[in-house]
């Protein structure tokens, strides 16, 4: 999984308060579900059930981030991807993670293409789903491992479009590198620790000095940079 990159209202681990979120689905029960197993790193300022109704909460809300099914009734028939054109011009604060029960590639790229800062499926768990809302506020990009080929189709580009030259791997040593493709699939940091046996703290450190050295800002500039040199 994920987990896997702020908004209006407080940052996440900050004083003030929890990662506010809208949850949108148009399944009465799952909503409840997950209201139920997130804990307290978020708070849910409303809900939705369907394209019209979303996009009317997120813009009387403004959450930090919304979490969005990709199949809605209502609108113009565009379900997910609808809704993040829809608040278009509120992308810049409020940050929008999928979360379905569809892994089909068409659905990862939809939304990705309008505008989601991640995609995961419904097999998450409760913990790891807050921590995945707390990564996208962050700003970083957050997806299931498996659908790291669709974040390629999504982010990159021709491999002859980008070079990449000697130089920028040499500047990452070998276990650097390794951590900095499982990061860029969307693997959480625990996941990193455990697919390579060390700390998670050692994966921390790791991912502090790859983020240094190729001179980005967060796991999701590393997504679109690993993406675009065909490094997933």
């Amino acid at each position: 999984m994920s987990t896997t990159a702020h908004g209006a209202g407080p940052g996440p681990g900050s004083a003030s308060g929890p990662v506010t979120v809208v949850l949108v689905d148009d399944h009465d029960m799952f909503r409840a579900g997950v209201r139920a197993s997130l804990d307290t790193r978020v708070a849910v300022v409303g809900e939705a059930d369907s394209v019209d109704r979303a996009i009317a909460v997120v813009r009387e809300t403004r959450p930090q981030v919304v979490l969005l099914d990709v199949h809605l009734p209502g609108g113009s028939g565009g379900g997910g991807a609808e809704v993040l054109a829809g608040c278009a011009d509120l992308t810049a604060t409020t940050r929008f993670l999928a979360l379905s029960v569809s892994d089909a590639a068409e659905d990862v790229v939809a939304v990705i293409r309008a505008g989601a800062r991640g995609y995961v499926t419904k097999a998450i768990s409760g913990p790891d789903l807050a921590a995945a809302v707390v990564q996208v506020a962050g700003g970083d990009a957050v997806f299931s491992p498996r659908l790291a080929g669709f974040v390629l189709d999504a982010f990159g580009t021709s491999a002859a479009d980008v070079a990449i030259t000697d130089d920028e791997l040499d500047r990452l040593s070998a276990r650097e590198q390794e951590v900095m493709r499982l990061i860029a699939r969307g693997y959480a940091y625990k996941e990193v620790a455990a697919e390579l046996f060390i700390s998670i703290k050692t994966v921390e450190t790791h991912v502090s000095a790859v983020l240094r050295k190729l001179q980005l800002s967060s796991r999701h500039e590393l997504t679109r940079w690993a993406a675009q040199r065909r490094l997933l």
